[in-house]
């Protein structure tokens, strides 16, 4: 059978990596029939009634889901449509109670309008008592109009959908988890629907292990242990998990939405000086898949590094100053020490979390981060390759001059991986560490790019709105 999901009207490219991944949580034989991202309707074919309800029931993105019962460009071919697709259905439905509506996309219709539209399905022979509040059954009629449609004064839609209406998403869940309402949060905290969206597309759920290496205030693990998973994180930064030691804590979070039993803990490192076991590459060719790797999911948003250049634990010139180590090794216990830091490349941090990610998740676990670009062709960041991991969906949140991409990847088991990509790669990381800049400017091609305007004369440049993230203190 098939189904018309109806979505809001935002994030359009993250709408079907989002259900494509409720569909792999859920288990469900998931098939999309038609979706264009100018138009919030979607035809998908689902096994069942009861598969419809589960597939959007935590979804984030979706309004509704109907069972399609016609389509068509006029209304003469809806009623064809309806007459030819579900007319043996009619008799089901003939002494329930019932309400017809109609949702209108980018256009809008009159009442007595409505209404000679409405009184057209009569053929139906529904005889059951019309209520408008809580019926037995919701049949909705779509109208797809052409944009700005009213102004121009169109006065037909484009295409009709009538569906019989059978669940509603979680479109509630991010008012739960608002960041006006939480404790503790920062000026770089994750927006709470985008955290759950990529919550979703990681396929966090019970009895799984997810971690952001990035965590600051904790957005992201947040909406993880929302669906269920169990949650782990860290930051270069151990002042932002700790904020004011009082209320206004990571903890205090997971605390103010009783979700304290799926925290499993947040410490201080960078993902190049973590405390993680990390498994050897290539080394498990029969092996079961998760033997030593631990996490079915990592999701984070790194830092920008616009405001203050990337930063990792260490020191930039050690033998200038012998003395930093030893003295952070009698000092690091202390609750107000702040280890040292030396400059970091942003192309090396993204290759750092594919590495790390290769190296921890589980054969078909997720890595979902998020990462600025350019909307300039010419200076945008290509979308970063490991051997070991393989894309799975690139969904984009355009600003002015800039975006920011969430990429989601799957771990792919040893045995799948292409010998000849390995070593690809390999000899492509080499060349890029010797080609490696000593200036913010240098190891961050989108800092460069930003302060120069993307293109456009520094002295005419306006700040894009909103700002990127800039610096490595606060990253969720």
């Amino acid at each position: 059978m098939e189904y018309l999901i109806r979505f809001s009207q935002s994030y359009e490219t993250f709408r079907l990596p989002e259900i494509q991944a409720l569909a792999v949580i859920e288990g469900i034989d998931l098939q999309v029939i038609s979706y264009s991202l100018e138009s919030p309707f979607c035809i998908v074919k689902l096994p069942s009634e009861d598969a419809a309800r589960r597939l959007i029931s935590r979804s984030i993105l979706v309004q509704t889901i109907h069972e399609l019962w016609g389509q068509g460009s006029t209304l003469p071919d809806l009623h064809a449509s309806v007459h030819k697709t579900t007319s043996h259905l009619w008799p089901t439905y003939l002494t329930c109670s019932f309400k017809f509506s109609i949702d209108s996309f980018q256009g809008t219709r009159t009442g007595d309008q409505k209404i000679a539209i409405i009184n057209q399905f009569a053929y139906t022979g529904f005889a059951g008592p019309i209520k408008m509040r809580n019926p037995d059954q919701e049949f909705t009629l779509f109208e797809d109009w052409p944009f700005n449609s009213t102004p121009l004064g169109i006065t037909d839609p484009k295409y009709y959908y009538l569906g019989r209406y059978l669940g509603t998403g979680a479109r509630d869940l991010p008012k739960k988890l608002d960041l006006k309402k939480r404790r503790y949060i920062s000026t770089t905290s994750m927006d709470a629907e985008l955290a759950l969206v990529t919550a979703n597309i990681a396929l966090s759920g019970p009895g799984k292990l997810f971690y952001d290496p990035f965590v600051g205030t904790g957005s992201f693990p947040l909406a993880c242990a929302e669906f269920g998973a169990l949650t782990f994180g860290s930051d270069i930064d151990g002042r932002s998990i700790r904020g004011d030691e009082k209320k206004r804590t990571l903890k205090g979070n997971f605390e103010q939405y009783a979700s304290l039993d799926r925290l499993g803990g947040m410490f201080t490192a960078d993902l190049t000086n973590s405390p993680i076991r990390r498994v050897p590459l290539g080394q498990e060719q029969d092996g079961d898949g998760v033997r030593g790797r631990i996490f079915d999911g990592i999701v984070c948003d790194p830092p920008y590094g616009v405001r203050e250049g990337l930063k990792v634990l260490g020191v930039k010139d050690p033998e200038k100053c012998p003395w930093v180590i030893p003295k952070g090794k009698e000092m690091y216990k202390q609750a107000d020490f702040i280890p040292p830091r030396k400059p970091y490349s942003f192309l090396a941090m993204l290759d750092d979390i594919l590495q790390f990610a290769a190296q921890t998740l589980v054969d078909h676990g997720r890595l979902s981060f998020w990462m600025p670009t350019a909307n300039d062709q010419d200076q945008e960041i290509s979308v970063p390759t490991h051997p070991y991991m393989e894309i799975v969906s690139v969904s984009t949140q355009v600003f002015n001059k800039w975006s920011r991409r969430l990429i989601t990847y799957a771990r792919i088991p040893d045995n799948k991986v292409d010998p000849a990509a390995v070593q690809k790669a390999k000899e492509a990381a080499l060349e890029s560490k010797q080609k490696l800049g000593k200036t913010a400017d240098d190891l961050n091609p989108f800092r460069k790019a930003y302060f120069e305007g993307f293109g456009s004369p520094a002295s005419a440049y306006v700040s894009p709105s909103p700002p990127p993230r800039g610096t490595s203190v606060e990253t969720s």
